[in-house]
């Protein structure tokens, strides 16, 4: 693993750090409610504008062409400027490299510059009532229309700023005789379409952005289908490698939350007792090590290889990692940590990361099966 960088490489960060500086905002309101969404899709416009909102896609669809060592670069300057969180995520880190290996050319060109842009804002349409962490459980359903294209119908819910989105992308059942991982299909669906009703609904926190989705008879071209019918697991699980692996929690996260717990604890000495000393120089040294473990994954990655289960084991890791990260804080703060401020509300927010991706227990259980080769029983 080569942990230096090429001068052209030095001059993209040097780059990306100038621009950043410049122009990251400060003070935006929750993504999560409809005023700081509308905000963050300001600010994200202003990133595709100066071709920051993407580098990694090619020119031609907004981006830079940047290699992965040039986007991990990007990501850690991003984070390191304090960079707010992307309300794009879900359809750029999640939906578009799976359109990028799945998706025919008219697919890509129709989805991915409005993408990038902002115009198009996605949601992932993933969880029902009755499946939550088990994705094979998907009961809603998509049946052939004799006029051509598909009818859906169903229900998703605890979709993430599903409120706010303008198109969803999700798995149906189209086979239905088929059982769990069979007879599924990934669909890509615009929400304005006719016999769609989103009804978003509060978190405890006040934020407004979780929605329920229902589908009653809605029809959608056969162009909505994405990697094939019938392909919807083996498509789904390229989204879940992205959605649990490197490129949703990406290292510069981590790394500059592990900077700011110690400029927290600098700032309250008495507070900082040996045992939270002891706290934070692990948390550095976790988020120091889920970096170098990345690297290694992007060396393996640019030499052809594939991330597989080991996306699960990353999944596990930054989500646990996250906790103690934001949890260390919260015990400097002390009886502060009771108000409202940063660090709580992303203490809270991270208490959802071994749930959401899949939970940590499913998590476990793939890495006992496909990476220790442990029994199923």
């Amino acid at each position: 693993m080569d942990l230096e960088y090429t001068e052209s490489e030095k001059e993209f960060r040097a780059q990306a750090r100038e621009w950043l500086v410049a122009n990251v905002p400060r003070g935006l309101k929750s993504g999560d409610t409809a005023e700081g969404f509308a905000q963050h899709v300001e600010w994200e416009k202003l990133l595709y504008d100066a071709r920051w909102a993407v580098v990694s896609w090619p020119e031609r669809y907004g981006g830079r062409a940047a290699s992965l060592w040039e986007w991990l670069i990007f990501e850690e300057e991003y984070y390191r400027a304090g960079g707010p969180p992307r309300v794009t995520q879900n359809g750029i880190f999640l939906l578009a490299p799976t359109v990028f290996d799945f998706g025919t050319p008219e697919q890509q060109d129709a989805v991915l510059p409005r993408m990038a842009a902002a115009d198009d804002l996605w949601c992932q349409g993933w969880s029902e009532p009755g499946a939550g962490s088990d994705l094979a459980a998907t009961s809603s359903r998509a049946k052939p229309d004799p006029t051509g294209g598909w009818r859906l119908t169903g229900q998703k819910t605890w979709t993430t700023r599903g409120a706010f989105c303008t198109h969803m992308f999700g798995l149906f059942r189209t086979d239905p005789e088929s059982e769990r991982h069979h007879g599924l299909t990934y669909f890509m669906i615009p929400l304005d379409t006719q016999g769609i009703t989103v009804r978003g609904f509060d978190r405890l926190d006040g934020d407004e952005g979780f929605a329920e989705v229902f589908l009653e008879d809605v029809h959608v071209p056969d162009e909505a289908v994405l990697g094939g019918v019938g392909e919807g697991w083996r498509v789904a699980m390229s989204t879940t490698g992205s959605e649990r692996g490197l490129t949703l929690r990406s290292p510069g996260r981590f790394m500059s939350a592990a900077e700011n717990l110690i400029s927290l604890a600098q700032s309250r000495p008495d507070a900082a007792t040996p045992i939270l000393r002891d706290k934070i120089a692990s948390a550095w040294i976790d988020a120091e090590a889920y970096r170098l473990f990345t690297l290694s994954q992007v060396t393996s990655i640019v030499a052809g290889g594939s991330p597989g289960a080991q996306s699960s084991l990353n999944k596990v890791f930054w989500s646990e990692l996250d906790i103690r990260l934001q949890g260390t804080a919260l015990d400097l703060l002390g009886q502060e940590a009771e108000l409202d401020g940063a660090w709580t509300r992303s203490f809270m927010f991270a208490l959802a990361g071994p749930i959401y991706a899949g939970t940590n227990e499913i998590q476990r259980n793939i890495i006992a099966e496909r990476l220790l080769g442990l029994p199923r029983k």
